[in-house]
């Protein structure tokens, strides 16, 4: 990745990016991408604190597949 840290590739990447979209739409690529990130970065959290509460002592997990070997104890 040490192509990318020479200004001039910056600079004809940021060229082409103009030529295939047109400076009227890059406005609306951005806010698309950020949105898009944004979605992301709070699906990602979701999932962190989901796994965070599994692992909590004392919760228990009803779709633990380990459960089904289990044999039932009801009379």
């Amino acid at each position: 990745m040490s192509i990318l840290r020479h200004p001039g590739t910056i600079l004809v990447l940021v060229f082409i990016v103009v030529l295939l979209f047109g400076a009227n739409r890059l406005p609306d690529l951005a806010r698309s991408v950020g949105q898009s990130l944004k979605i992301f970065k709070s699906e990602v959290k979701d999932l962190r604190d989901d796994d965070a509460t599994r692992n909590t002592p004392g919760t228990t997990d009803a779709g633990n597949p380990g459960d089904q070997d289990k044999p039932s104890t009801q009379a």
